[in-house]
């Protein structure tokens, strides 16, 4: 019954083994590449006479790649196009591993400390991505249930992507303005579906004292 249930909202796809295997074990690398270039960006001494640095700190994306924006919107994008809930749970929990592992890695390595306290709050997300992937995964199917998912998760996106109080909002700048555009674009499934951008944009003013980041 349960499961009818579920696949009456989004029903899951089947994918070969080997290419099931070959999905997983990319994304676990994308981690890993995108853990590093985190750390990296952390490290990186910004040199106004070089075009490229000039760039990076123009953009400021050693703050980005520190926040939850792009995490929370690479997360989404796997989710939501896996072939089943169950694909999902795997993939994201893959990838944050192997974005913790290698970011935790380098920091020892090359940085010369252990930021243990620090990662066990990305190790505890990672161990509850698998359970929020697989909502995100159905945020994409039919019915009230998705919709319901959709407004919750463009109210985290604007959270993560914009300065909300409880009567006001800030801009942060162009590249979390991406990231919210990119989220709605992942969850985008017919015009309808539009109306949960700004039901869950005025959704995170009450929320506001709950997010962690200011």
């Amino acid at each position: 019954m349960l499961k009818e249930k579920l696949n009456s909202i989004r029903k899951p796809e089947t994918l070969p083994r080997r290419r099931a295997v070959i999905v997983t074990c990319a994304v676990f690398f994308c981690g890993i590449g995108l853990g590093v270039f985190a750390k990296w960006l952390d490290n990186l001494v910004l040199d106004g006479g070089v075009w490229w640095r000039r760039a990076v700190e123009a953009a400021d994306l050693g703050n980005f790649f520190s926040e939850p924006a792009v995490w929370l919107l690479s997360a989404l994008a796997i989710a939501v196009f896996s072939r089943s809930a169950l694909r999902a749970a795997l993939n994201v929990f893959v990838f944050f591993a192997g974005m913790c592992a290698a970011y935790h890695l380098y920091t020892v390595l090359f940085s010369g400390f252990d930021p243990a306290s620090y990662m066990l709050i990305w190790y505890g997300i990672t161990l509850v991505s698998p359970v929020l992937a697989a909502l995100c995964w159905y945020a994409k199917g039919e019915g009230y249930v998705s919709v319901f998912l959709n407004v919750c998760i463009m109210a985290v996106f604007t959270l993560a992507c914009f300065s909300v109080g409880f009567v006001y909002v800030g801009f942060r700048g162009v590249t979390y303005l991406l990231v919210f555009l990119s989220a709605a674009a992942a969850l985008y499934k017919n015009p309808k579906r539009l109306l949960t951008i700004p039901v869950g944009f005025l959704l995170a003013f009450p929320l506001s004292f709950l997010w962690p980041y200011r």
